[in-house]
């Protein structure tokens, strides 16, 4: 398979596992609605936010749309597409080293991407998909990464979006009237699109001109250009004429004995005089609940970016026209992603959360549809995710102008501390749950199921037959002991039973190795035996 080389790979394709786990906090007067929503809005660098989250969701999400910088060059927005911002120049520096004085602007947004796809591919479920916006200046870099990461077999198409509606004379050569959407799946093997709900006008071509008691019916061709040894027989027409066989270069799609019981069933549609060539009546009501998606999406049906514009300035306060976003993406672009690739009760993640519309398409869709997805959104700009995207998230929450509010909530959330110094000893602030959710995850690669009423036992989770135990801040059957942390034969005594492998993280161990082994025990000494990336 071919591949794409840059300057600065080789310092970023193993990157994102040496990216250090961190705290999230919560911030209660940022936060908004209902605090049991399941949907949050992180305020840090997406690299940093998405490694704290994987402990908790990786492999739980559905769908995951990002809409990336484009890579234009074009400095002085808002949101900075040219990767070229202090914090992203410190970061490149940081993982490339002295490379990153030599990188072009292709490169650096290269280096920004790759470890950023490797770990979004984490957070998806077997069946889950990944839609990524992109224009003509990266598109056939992000095919080429994407098909490294994700795997060319996992390729589902590449979306055309008409983002504009008008041909623009100031364009130096061609009007550009279109943006990508790249879609790849987890595994191609398990994803499935849904069918797009069906519109007035594609109904509007199911007429009933012979009042057929099934209702509404369309007619199409009987004839087809694929060869079928049973598909050149003559008909006649009720009107006597005799066709002697279907059109030059085609076949009937049907046998002679199939074409009889259709006609015996008012099935075929001869015209209204009784005599012209036969076509196939296909009823309304047989047809399917929907659609099957199309790959050009054009602006009437999903929107442009003028409609994203007039949305996000009537859901967000702004200072000045300076302050606006250039290209915030529409509600009912988002929507049919939404209607293509979620069910009612699926988690959709988006690291590059910008005007926050993949939140508001979510709060919409579930106050269409009764659902209860959730959402993950990460912006990094403080500023934005403060004003722009907690505000606007705020108020389709509450209601604005004569708009009705769509309920639900989020939790704002900010980066904490990491869980490990740079000694490697746990972090004071570490709390049991948090070390918890680490460790099972870094010897499972799997988020820790939720235990019933939030309760803290050592006993944290299961897999694959063997039982995950952690002694840590005295917890112990539910309460908190000295020498809790320190597993001995009383602490033994006292864990809850499992006929099977033992794991357990303490950070001590009295126990002898036959006794280990005897009872079926493997002992990782806590902060020494713990992975921390």
């Amino acid at each position: 398979m071919p591949t794409l080389d840059w300057i600065g790979k080789k310092a970023v394709v193993n990157h994102h596992r040496q990216v250090p786990f961190h705290l999230l906090k919560k911030r209660e007067d940022l936060s908004c609605g209902d605090p049991d929503s399941g949907n949050l809005l992180v305020q840090a660098d997406n690299l940093l936010a998405l490694k704290a989250l994987l402990p908790y969701y990786a492999g739980q999400v559905k769908c995951i749309y990002i809409d990336p910088p484009y890579n234009t060059g074009n400095e002085g927005w808002v949101y900075n597409d040219n990767v070229n911002s202090p914090e992203m120049k410190a970061w490149l520096g940081k993982a490339v080293g002295k490379e990153a004085e030599d990188l072009t602007r292709h490169d650096k947004w290269l280096c920004m991407m790759y470890p950023r796809l490797q770990l979004l591919r984490d957070f998806l479920r077997e069946d889950g998909a990944i839609f990524i916006s992109i224009d003509d200046n990266e598109v056939t870099s992000l095919r080429m990464i994407m098909n490294e990461i994700f795997g060319p077999q996992n390729f589902i198409t590449t979306i055309i979006w008409q983002k504009n509606f008008s041909t623009k004379n100031s364009a130096k050569y061609l009007s550009e009237s279109h943006d990508y959407i790249v879609l790849y799946a987890k595994n191609k093997n398990f994803w499935q699109p849904n069918l797009i709900p069906r519109q007035e006008k594609q109904d509007a071509r199911y007429k009933n001109p012979d009042n057929d008691p099934r209702g509404p019916w369309t007619s199409g061709d009987l004839s087809a250009r694929n060869y079928y040894s049973l598909g050149t027989y003559p008909i006649q027409c009720p009107s006597g004429r005799i066709i002697e066989g279907p059109p030059k270069g085609t076949y009937w799609r049907v046998s002679h004995e199939n074409f009889e019981k259709l006609n015996n069933e008012n099935r075929i549609w001869w015209g209204k005089d009784g005599g012209n060539v036969p076509r196939l009546k296909r009823f309304l009501s047989e047809v399917k609940d929907g659609v099957v998606p199309d790959t050009i999406w054009f602006n009437n049906e999903v929107g442009n970016t003028q409609d994203a514009k007039k949305e996000l300035l009537a859901s967000c306060h702004f200072e000045d026209s300076r302050s606006v976003f250039i290209t915030p993406k529409p509600l009912n672009l988002m929507k049919r992603i939404l209607e293509i690739s979620t069910n009612q009760d699926s988690i959709i993640l988006d690291s590059f959360a910008g005007s926050g519309t993949t939140g508001h398409a979510v709060l919409a869709q579930n106050k269409a549809d009764n659902g209860s997805r959730r959402f993950i959104l990460v912006e990094m700009d403080s500023k934005i995710c403060n004003e722009i995207t907690a505000g606007r998230l705020s108020n389709v929450i509450t209601g604005y102008g004569k708009e009705p509010g769509l309920g639900g909530g989020f939790s704002y959330c900010e980066l904490g501390s990491p869980l490990f110094d740079e000694t490697g000893k746990i972090e004071k602030r570490v709390k049991f749950d948090d070390l918890a959710h680490h460790v099972f995850f870094a010897e499972t690669s799997t988020p820790l199921p939720a235990r019933p009423g939030g309760k803290k036992t050592p006993l944290i989770g299961f897999y694959q037959g063997a039982a995950y135990y952690l002694l840590f801040n005295g917890i112990l059957g539910d309460r908190s002991v000295d020498g809790g942390n320190v597993l001995t034969s009383s602490v033994l005594a006292e864990l809850p039973s499992h006929n099977g492998p033992r794991v357990i993280f303490g950070e001590g161990c009295r126990l002898g190795p036959d006794r280990l082994k005897r009872e079926n025990i493997i002992f990782r000494q806590i902060p020494y035996d713990i992975k921390v990336t």
